[in-house]
């Protein structure tokens, strides 16, 4: 009577209900009304409207708008506070936000089961040029296009299920938001780490603002022309003069990949440690200055033979003076400096300190001129001269400049090249390094505090903490300072005649009251009085407010957000449990946070971080509209114009999208992954519509069993659901929600499905409904019922919530969100117990593996174990030496089973025989025996009850012993 397949070895393996399976014949007919079927009006799918029709309702019964606030209202001894990242207000939801959003409310979710408070405060980036390139192209504010999208991407949140303070939200263009920040602007510039200067930086044409190197993003396949220049030696070193007297003309080798930046050279860089030589071309006997070591590669480049005539040290460089190539007046020194490499070009380094970075660090050390020839719109100016003034450094300009060098023949090789370079992550452009007048953060003062309070931080994966540490050991300065209008200004005012900044706590503090009651707009339409009051001037000790302007630049947003510490966490501890984003926050808001926070108080902002992955398409691929693999949660949820191509799946799809996913990796999505995470719900809920059947008319209240008058297999089943929430526990703990649905499937398909279900079926069918035996199964079945779900809340909490609607053992009105995490006890674990019924089941498998395919039900068992431990253990599930309804027949699912101390001589000629060990392990080791076991497996004599369908009936079409009993007894 095999209403579970045995043989479902696939998650939730559980056959259709029906009484076919059950009997047959007019004999079976008889008895079907006998017989306790499960019953639930539970449907074993919900497909299409019907779906998001019921998600809706039960968010709506059930409170989902309301959990938030009912948590932080009620008593918790712990918080658990997880910041939100402020995504960009520029836009539709995306997949990407479904990602994140879903990964942070599982947790938060979880943490509210098991009864703490959540503090989780959405927020959104409202300011900077996203939202900026947006409003170019429609008609409406910054400010009104940032709330346009901050209303869809909310309602859509909500919609996923997720829980979170939505009448509270933060968002960066909030005036309170803005005082905040400004207070943590005000406590670094008074620490001396936020300071004016003039310095090159990564500068984007096509936007004409400053960027950070968060807002960047490399495009490995640019194309560059690459050039190796000469730079003719003027003055030979001293400590090489007399070895050079025979050379003649000798020219220093450079190579670079930006040869508009040649005419801003200052000089050419040597690495002092290394060995360099003067080499011979064999080809037209020019004299080349280069590294020893690239002298291979610097031969198989230019097809020649290079004859080496002399070796130095580095160091014998000092003091020699090259030619400018394009500028006759102008000689450049050679220098040493420690950023020069070996792994590509000459080991020469042309140096333009204006137009990058390490350059700049030589221009310092040596006092060379800092000259910038590129204006904001990437263009050279006069400075340039008459031949390059006006031009696209990027395209003509470029042209030009190469023009230029062939003229003065000091090319000696020309190619293009394919390398990584920097684009404007907005505009899609190449950026530009140039030096300007911009506000910066001093980081590398910062960056020792930095890594030590990193060290405090739990960081998940672990792997991502040394791209955190590069990233800071690469980042000397921080440019905050951005040429746009829609951000939070810097409060900076300028001497009209010297252009002294106008900058302190006194203006500082007035400017955010200002804000805090006008918003930062205020600092565009007010007069400047408004900002310099008499007091403030006086307590500046500056002039009159005449001679005052107003700064134009705005805050880096990412400083926006970075503050978001000081303006959103609890104020009782400002430090987040945990900060939960993608990899591109690592250098990032990540980044941002953690330089404000230490700043400011010494210590970082959050205990943990959590990196995830990007979601890409089932190939593998980024995303993109042209390519045309979008996958957009709203049709994921609610279908598609085409249904019968995009179907719509509902909320709890989606999330189990995100909890399956391996999501500290690139996290695949599409139709094959939605319909596998579609299917593993369907399995999902039929394990549990047989679970909530199999309890049609129990009350837990009234009628639960106490374990300990349990039969063993129930009582170990126990056992095995505490040791499954307490794992549960701890993946979710360790936001492994991947290893929740791994654990969830083993547990459902080996635990129960094929194990637990497959034994217990005839009990819950055929036993009189208030009997012991099946009291004390259906005890367990409630406490699995209640276990599974509350495990899988936390992804699935439409679903956990439809399963406790319909779950007996409580109040109308209650949910299970507001009812705490799985329940389970130390008793259920007894000494022996795992033991008795492990060691059986080590017999069933013997047994089983002697009768491939054939029915466990058609065959009577004798066991033979000597005597000793084993054999207690075993007898305890069989008091008499041969049973048909004994506990251990039915874990045997055999007709009947004989337990011996030896095997009887005159064994049929058709038994079976199989033979194994058991290893009983008790008391932490203590108790260690290893015992073997025979079993004799014989087609039964007996015959086939019409009611129960099990071989335990002494004569065909009689019932069996138990059934008669039962329907005498109900008469």
């Amino acid at each position: 009577m095999l209403l579970v397949r045995r043989s479902a070895v696939r998650f939730g393996g559980v056959a259709r209900w029906g009484l076919r399976c059950l009997c047959s014949g007019d004999a079976a007919g008889r008895y079907q009304d006998t017989v306790l079927l499960p019953r639930t009006d539970f449907p074993m799918r919900v497909n299409g409207p019907n779906l998001l029709e019921r998600e809706i309702q039960i968010q709506q019964k059930c409170g989902f708008d309301q959990l938030y606030t009912w948590q932080r209202e009620k008593k918790a001894k712990k918080e658990y506070c997880l910041h939100d990242g402020p995504p960009y207000a520029n836009g539709d939801p995306h997949v990407g936000h479904a990602l994140n959003k879903i990964l942070k409310d599982i947790r938060n979710r979880f943490e509210v089961l098991r009864g703490r408070q959540v503090h989780y405060v959405p927020g959104w980036d409202c300011h900077g040029l996203p939202i900026e390139l947006k409003v170019t192209y429609n008609e409406c504010s910054a400010r009104e296009f940032a709330e346009r999208a901050i209303s869809r991407q909310r309602a859509a949140f909500q919609r996923w299920g997720v829980m979170a303070n939505w009448e509270n939200c933060y968002y960066t263009f909030d005036g309170k938001y803005e005082v905040a920040q400004l207070k943590v602007f005000q406590e670094m510039h008074n620490k001396g780490l936020i300071y004016q200067d003039y310095k090159p930086v990564f500068w984007s044409p096509s936007s004409r603002t400053a960027l950070a190197e968060a807002e960047l993003e490399y495009n490995p396949e640019h194309v560059s022309r690459a050039l190796y220049i000469t730079f003719p030696l003027l003055t030979l070193p001293a400590k090489l003069a007399a070895k050079a007297e025979s050379w003649g003309h000798v020219s220093a080798l450079i190579w670079t990949t930006q040869p508009w930046t040649i005419p801003a050279n200052q000089a050419v860089c040597y690495m002092p440690k290394v060995q360099y030589s003067v080499v011979k071309r064999a080809d037209n006997a020019q004299l080349l200055l280069v590294a020893s070591e690239r002298i291979n590669s610097l031969a198989s480049m230019l097809k020649t033979n290079l004859e080496s005539l002399a070796t130095f040290a580095g160091s014998d460089l000092e003091g020699g003076v090259c030619q400018h190539p394009t500028i006759p007046a102008k000689q450049v020194p050679l220098l040493p400096a420690n950023h020069v490499t070996m792994t590509k070009g000459t080991g020469l380094v042309h140096t333009a300190p204006a137009h990058g970075m390490e350059d700049y660090g030589v221009a310092t050390l040596f006092n060379l001129p800092v000259e910038c020839i590129v204006d904001e719109e990437g263009r050279f100016t006069e400075l340039a001269g008459p031949e390059l003034q006006k031009k696209s450094v990027m395209t003509e300009g470029n042209a030009t400049v190469i023009s230029m060098l062939q003229a003065v023949g000091a090319i000696v090789k020309e190619e293009d090249c394919v390398h990584s370079y920097p684009y404007d992550w907005r505009t899609k452009q190449p950026v530009v390094i140039r030096a300007s007048k911009q506000w910066f953060i001093n980081t590398a003062s910062l960056k020792d505090k930095a890594k030590d309070a990193l060290q405090k931080v739990r960081v998940i994966p672990e792997s991502a903490r040394s791209s955190l540490l590069a990233m800071l050991d690469r980042r000397t300065y921080w440019c905050i300072s951005r040429q746009r209008s829609w951000g939070v200004p810097i409060p900076v005012f300028y001497h009209k005649e010297t252009g002294e900044p106008l900058l302190n706590k006194h203006s500082v503090t007035h400017i955010a009251k200002v804000f805090s009651e006008k918003g930062s707009d205020s600092w565009w339409t007010e007069p400047v009085e408004t900002f310099l009051t008499p007091e403030v001037l006086q307590k500046s000790k500056a002039g009159a407010v005449s001679d005052y302007v107003r700064g134009e630049d705005v805050l880096d947003i990412w400083f926006d957000s970075g503050a978001s510490w000081a303006a959103v966490l609890p104020e009782s501890d400002p430090r987040a449990d945990s900060y939960v984003e993608g990899k591109d926050q690592v250098g990032g808001w990540f980044q941002s946070s953690l330089l404000t926070s230490v700043a400011v108080r010494n210590k970082a902002p959050y205990k943990a971080l959590v990196v995830h992955g990007f979601a890409v398409s089932e190939k593998g691929e980024k995303m993109s509209k042209s390519v045309g693999n979008v996958i957009d949660p709203d049709v994921v949820i609610n279908g598609g114009k085409d249904l019968s191509v995009s179907p719509p799946y509902g909320a709890d799809v989606l999330r189990w999208w995100v909890a399956e996913s391996n999501v500290f990796s690139e996290v695949q999505i599409g139709p094959n992954t939605l319909n596998a995470a579609k299917d593993s719900i369907n399995k999902l809920r039929n394990t549990l519509r047989f679970l909530l059947g199999n309890l049609q008319g129990f009350d837990p209240r009234s009628q639960a069993v106490d374990p300990k008058q349990m039969h063993y297999v129930d009582q170990y089943m126990l056992h095995v659901l505490r040791e499954f929430s307490m794992k549960v526990t701890d993946a979710y703990s360790e936001f492994d929600n991947g290893r929740v649905i791994r654990l969830l499937q083993s547990f459902i398909t080996r635990d129960l499905s094929n194990f637990y279900f497959s034994i217990i079926k005839d009990r819950l069918y055929c036993d009189p409904e208030n009997s012991l035996g099946r009291r004390s199964c259906q005890t367990v079945l409630e406490e699995i019922l209640d276990g599974v779900s509350r495990s899988i809340a936390p992804v699935l909490p439409h679903l956990a919530e439809e399963v406790y609607l319909h779950a007996p053992g409580h109040d109308e009105g209650d949910t299970l969100f507001r009812s705490g995490w799985i329940k389970t006890s130390s008793v259920w674990r007894r000494p022996g117990l795992e033991e008795a019924v492990e060691g059986a089941c080590a017999i069933r498998d013997s047994f089983l593996s002697s009768i491939p395919g054939r029915n466990a039900a058609e065959y009577e068992l004798i066991i033979v174990i000597e005597p000793g431990l084993f054999f207690e253990l075993i007898e305890s599930l069989q008091e008499e030496p041969t049973s048909t309804c004994s506990q251990l027949t039915e874990l045997m699912m055999a007709s009947r089973t004989t337990l011996t101390s030896s095997l009887p001589r005159d064994l049929p000629s058709d038994a079976i025989t199989s033979t194994g060990s058991f290893l009983i392990n008790l008391e932490g080791g203590m108790i260690r025996e290893e015992s073997s076991y025979s079993v004799a497996a014989m087609p039964t004599s007996l015959s086939r009850c019409p009611r129960c369908r099990q071989y335990t009936s002494d004569e065909p079409d009689c019932l069996c012993p138990r059934c008669q009993t039962m329907l005498e007894n109900a008469k």
